[in-house]
């Protein structure tokens, strides 16, 4: 189920490094180099496929972007943010 603006907002009080926006969820998240930017990718696509839950992203270099959405609900649901829990998990790990 889509999720209204005031539900995302707050969700996103423990999402530091996520906003809302076009209806989706971002963040960007910078890495000391490529490998490790594509090791945190690779171990995120494995996450992704456990959740049947897939992200638009793009990789330049040691930065990764990621948006979420759920496309079948139009917009965020609590699937979005159960994956940017899961990818928060696994960025910190390569810090």
């Amino acid at each position: 189920m889509k999720l209204d603006t005031a539900t995302i907002e707050k969700k996103l009080l423990r999402f530091p490094d996520w906003e809302y926006h076009d209806d989706a969820i971002h963040a960007e998240f910078e890495f000391e180099n490529f490998k490790d930017c594509f090791s945190a990718m690779s171990r995120i696509a494995f996450e992704c496929e456990a959740q049947g839950h897939h992200p638009d992203w793009s990789n330049v270099y040691n930065v990764l972007k990621i948006s979420l959405s759920t496309h079948d609900a139009d917009g965020v649901t609590d699937k979005d943010f159960k994956l940017a829990q899961a990818i928060e998990d696994i960025v910190e790990v390569e810090d």
